[in-house]
């Protein structure tokens, strides 16, 4: 595919992986380079070194661009952008803050920057910092959100800026690709859907638990300390809406979830693991390899177009 986000990225398809912290590692941020989208280490909450160690493992594992996801609310953040720099991956994607203050030692480096945005007034910052594109993730997505929904973030994101967009959150399949391309996206951002691949290392009860979760299972908590948090219901969500709801001080409700996610991709534990999925969890019904769900995301496409022409 000849597109924006494929021309300005170096990719086959207009396909980027979500930067899901823990799950995106080497392993999966080269399969999906592999198959021709754009491969992510998530950084999370890792020190710099640690970084450093899984873009030299992803470049044994592929030839073919790849980046890093950044999460600037990590205390380590100003280490792993040195580190970036150093190593310079071909992108940088950055969520929970502002990376301004990267941005031109980013673009010294020659490494294209995606901040992964949730309002219309964050987007038009970024474009003005010099951001390459823009990201606009809805609340269905898993893990930390914003409010508004794919539906209604992207197109208007694509209204208030001219660099391209990649639209994110809900999008698991070929209809939630050719509905992001109706509202105007360049590309699509796909989380959930890879943890459920062959060449994810989370651990089999993670991806058991993607692969049982009914319509209304990923639920999100933490909206009362100002930092909402997308799961899969269990045990350790549940205990954050008794907390909540009992008022706990901000600190006790923040313990309540440190290590959760690691419980969850390396432990296995479903009950007081953060299991972090998208409302698109429960469209996810078998394990493939990166190549085959690249393919499933894009092969009907333009038969659904069709379609919506004849109906209309």
């Amino acid at each position: 595919m000849e597109n924006k986000i494929c021309k300005l990225l170096g990719i086959k398809y207009p396909v980027i992986q979500g930067g899901m912290a823990w799950v995106a590692t080497a392993e999966l941020a080269a399969a999906v380079s592999n198959a021709g989208g754009l491969g992510l280490i998530a950084a999370g909450g890792a020190p710099a070194d640690v970084v450093r160690e899984q873009i030299k493992k992803a470049r044994t594992l592929t030839d073919k661009p790849f980046g890093v996801n950044v999460m600037l609310m990590s205390p380590f953040a100003d280490e792993v952008m040195q580190v970036v720099i150093e190593e310079k991956p071909a992108v940088v994607a950055t969520g929970a803050g502002n990376p301004g203050k990267y941005i031109d030692a980013l673009k010294e480096a020659g490494i294209k920057i995606l901040p992964v945005i949730a309002s219309v007034a964050m987007a038009k910052k970024m474009e003005k910092s010099g951001a390459d594109a823009i990201i606009a993730e809805g609340t269905e997505a898993g893990g930390h959100i914003g409010e508004l929904t794919t539906m209604v973030l992207v197109p208007q994101v694509v209204d208030a800026v001219s660099v391209p967009v990649i639209a994110a959150g809900g999008i698991a399949d070929s209809r939630g690709t050719a509905a992001a391309f109706a509202l105007g996206a360049d590309g699509i951002q796909v989380g959930t859907r890879f943890i459920c691949s062959t060449e994810c290392i989370a651990h089999e009860n993670y991806k058991n638990a993607v692969l049982k979760a009914k319509d209304r299972d990923a639920v999100v908590t933490g909206r009362s300390t100002g930092a909402p948090v997308r799961a899969l219901k269990n045990k350790l969500t549940r205990e954050y809406e008794r907390l909540e709801k009992a008022n706990a001080s901000f600190d006790e409700i923040e313990q309540l979830g440190v290590g959760g996610l690691r419980r969850a991709f390396a432990e296995g534990d479903t009950d007081m693991g953060s299991l972090m999925a998208g409302q698109s969890a429960a469209m996810v019904s078998e394990i493939l390899p990166c190549s085959e769900i690249i393919k499933d995301l894009l092969k009907d496409v333009k038969s659904i177009a069709d379609g919506i022409k004849e109906k209309i």
